[in-house]
């Protein structure tokens, strides 16, 4: 493949792969309190503690993938959030409407791919167009 070709591809997959995190997280703090609610109603205690500590992930994260900045650890630290979170909003099994379970079975299968997605990034890296590539190259320049 073209090194060029690569390099955009790489920027272009890290662009579309925060993107959902960046909007999710800003979602949450425009709903803070809904969002908090509806966290409660799924039993999570200190709801509120944990969407603070989740739109900073989700915000801070995207953002620091979309720039190549601990590209690697951000996508381990993404991956490793989305187990607890996939596990406890969209458990298909858990929906007694089966209209329900179709929807949470979609979101289960998305949240799969963007994990594979993380996973992948984290075993390659952020490519060429990244705040690492800069700091390697001028690294070696000196």
């Amino acid at each position: 493949m073209n090194q060029s070709i690569q390099n955009f591809a790489a920027l272009g997959g890290r662009l579309l792969l925060a993107a959902i995190f960046v909007i999710s997280g800003v979602n949450k703090l425009n709903n803070f309190s809904g969002t908090a609610a509806f966290m409660s109603s799924a039993g999570l205690p200190a709801a509120e503690i944990l969407l603070v500590l989740t739109i900073g992930i989700e915000i801070a994260g995207g953002l620091m993938i979309v720039l190549g900045w601990y590209t690697r650890q951000l996508a381990l630290i993404l991956f490793l959030f989305m187990i607890p979170v996939t596990a406890v909003f969209h458990n298909p099994w858990g929906a007694v409407d089966p209209a329900q379970a179709q929807q949470q079975t979609i979101h289960l299968l998305k949240n799969l791919a963007i994990m594979g997605g993380l996973l992948h990034l984290y075993a390659f890296g952020p490519g060429h167009f990244s705040i690492e590539a800069r700091k390697s190259e001028t690294a070696s320049l000196s």
